[in-house]
C-alpha cells in the first residue's frame, strides 16, 4: 500500500541516507523543499522527485501552508537481499553547495557534461517538474495518436542511458482525453495510480472504481484493486 507524508509549516525531516531508493510525487502545496547531495529543490504540485540510494537528503517546509506528497520506496527488494542500512547526518539540514536547478540544467537538456561519469543507476535529475512534463503530453496530444490501452503515456527516464529514472521502480505520466475509453489489457505488476487532474473510472474484473483529483489507487499483483479517496479535493 502506498504511503503519504504531511509536512506542516516549519517542520523538517532531518538529513539522512539509506540503501533504499525513494520517490516523491507531490499531491498538495507548493514551496516545501527537498535537498539531495548538496542541492535544494522547491517542490510543487505534480512534481516527481527522486532520492537515489546512498544520497544524503532532507526535507523541510518553510511556507505557511502544509505540503503532502506520495512516498514510494523499494523496501521489499532491498529487504529481500538483506541490504538495508540507514545513517543520520550530523546536522538537521545538509550543507547546500549547488545552485537550485543545477541538476536539471546539467542533465535535463539532452546534453551531458563532457567529463560526466556515472556514479549510480538512478537518474542524476532528482526533480522532474510537473509543468514541464505536462507540457510534453500536451504537445503530443496535438497529433491525436492515442494508444488503445494507455492513451498517451510517457516514461520518466534517466538521461544518461534512456533507462528508467529508478532501476527498481518504473514511473510514468499518463494522459487520457475526455470521454476516452481504453481497451482492456492484462498486467502482472503491482501498480500505484495517482490522479493529478480530472475524473474517471477503472473497470477491473468487472468491478468499477471511480476516481478523481488526488485520489490514490493501487493494485497488488494478484491481490485486487484499492482506491483511497483524497480529502484534499
Amino acid at each position: 500500500m502506498p504511503g503519504c507524508s504531511l509536512f506542516l509549516p516549519g517542520e523538517v525531516a532531518p538529513a539522512h541516507k539509506h540503501s533504499q531508493s525513494a520517490l516523491r510525487f507531490v499531491l498538495d502545496g507548493r514551496g516545501a523543499h527537498t535537498s539531495v547531495d548538496g542541492e535544494r529543490t522547491e517542490m510543487s504540485f505534480g512534481d516527481f522527485v527522486l532520492t537515489p540510494p546512498g544520497a544524503w537528503h532532507d526535507h523541510g517546509n518553510k511556507t505557511a501552508e502544509p505540503m503532502i506528497w506520495l512516498d514510494g520506496l523499494d523496501v521489499p527488494m532491498v529487504s529481500l537481499f538483506d541490504a538495508s542500512f540507514a545513517e543520520e547526518h550530523p546536522k538537521d539540514e545538509q550543507p547546500i553547495y549547488r545552485a537550485t536547478g543545477d541538476a536539471l540544467a546539467r542533465y535535463g537538456a539532452n546534453m551531458l557534461p563532457v567529463d560526466f561519469a556515472t556514479r549510480r543507476k538512478t537518474s542524476p535529475i532528482f526533480n522532474y517538474p510537473y509543468e514541464r512534463s505536462r507540457g510534453a503530453l500536451e504537445q503530443m496530444r496535438k497529433q491525436e495518436e492515442w494508444d488503445a490501452c494507455h492513451g498517451l503515456k510517457l516514461r520518466y527516464v534517466n538521461p544518461v542511458d534512456g533507462g528508467f529514472a529508478m532501476p527498481t521502480i518504473a514511473a510514468f505520466l499518463q494522459l487520457l482525453p475526455k470521454a476516452f475509453s481504453t481497451s482492456a489489457y492484462r498486467a502482472t505488476d503491482a501498480t500505484v495510480f495517482v490522479v493529478v487532474e480530472g475524473s474517471g473510472s477503472s473497470t477491473i474484473d468487472g468491478q468499477v472504481f471511480e476516481w478523481g483529483p488526488k485520489d490514490i489507487s493501487w493494485r497488488r499483483a494478484g491481490n485486487g484493486f484499492r482506491t483511497r479517496r483524497s480529502p484534499m479535493r
